[in-house]
């Protein structure tokens, strides 16, 4: 309901501007009352509060647009809730314990994540980081690709005979780094497929192995060279970094409020297969 109304900003009308009006003639309050629905009071700090909770493209309607929807929203819900509160069963009064409790805990999350991680724990937790890092390595590799293993042994033995690599690839090739002389770049591993990263693992720098075959035809491979992998530089992983620590820091505190709580899990006998049966909240 209201995201259709807030996205017809037509729709805001005359009434709309002169509630805007008459609140911005006296101080901005959470307890200002907006409207009732009997008697029961809507204020300007339950629009805040749903307002805070939109998605971002509707935070950045104007703000005559928001109220008006809004507004009409929490009215809408308000009337639907008094037309049932009389008639809440034993699965509706649960949902919303439910709802209740993940709110809170969600609240609790984003308090303990507004806590800004420092420069200081930054640099330590890299500098951890680093002590345990293990360069892989990586390689520089040509190839040439052919439909059919007794054209790749033909190209193996022109390479044999001293034909130029890169020469060969741009003739014969049918991959798309033919052009280019069949160089593939810097790689490491798992960003190849088995066959041929298999291959390339096994060969020594300027060495040629083939035909080897993958799912895209016949390879001749050449390794070009070989370097090890350097460390991230900090500020490459900086945002890891934070979002990591910030993970540990909410981790840490639920252990610790998880372990400072008085837990008492009981021993019931219940099938498991009784999540799934509705006819609990009938008996």
């Amino acid at each position: 309901m209201i995201l259709t109304r807030l996205t017809r900003a037509a729709a805001v009308t005359a009434l709309s501007f002169a509630v805007t009006a008459a609140i911005a003639e006296v101080p901005a309050e959470a307890g200002t009352v907006l409207a009732r629905v009997n008697g029961t009071e809507i204020t300007l700090g339950h629009v805040v509060a749903l307002r805070s909770r939109l998605p971002a493209q509707y935070q950045q309607l104007p703000d005559e647009v928001l109220l008006e929807g809004i507004l009409e929203q929490l009215i809408q819900q308000t009337a639907l809730a008094q037309a049932i509160e009389d008639d809440i069963d034993m699965r509706m009064a649960l949902s919303m314990e439910n709802d209740r409790r993940a709110y809170l805990a969600t609240q609790m999350i984003e308090r303990i994540s507004e806590q800004e991680v420092s420069e200081e724990e930054i640099v330590q937790a890299y500098v951890e980081a680093l002590d345990g890092f293990v360069p892989d390595p990586e390689y520089s590799a040509s190839h040439i690709l052919l439909e059919t293993e007794d054209e790749a042994l033909e190209v193996v033995r022109l390479l044999e005979d001293g034909a130029d690599f890169a020469e060969l690839a741009r003739e014969r090739s049918t991959g798309p780094s033919g052009p280019d002389g069949g160089a593939l770049g810097w790689f490491s591993e798992g960003m190849m497929v088995a066959p041929f990263e298999e291959a390339v693992m096994a060969m020594a720098v300027g060495e040629i192995a083939g035909p080897v075959q993958t799912q895209f035809g016949w390879h001749v491979i050449l390794l070009a060279d070989m370097r090890v992998g350097e460390p991230p530089a900090l500020e490459e992983v900086r945002p890891e970094i934070a979002m990591q620590l910030q993970r540990a820091r909410v981790e840490q505190a639920l252990g610790g409020l998880v372990e400072a709580a008085e837990i008492e899990r009981l021993e019931t006998g219940i099938d498991p297969a009784a999540i799934r049966d509705g006819g609990v909240f009938d008996r």
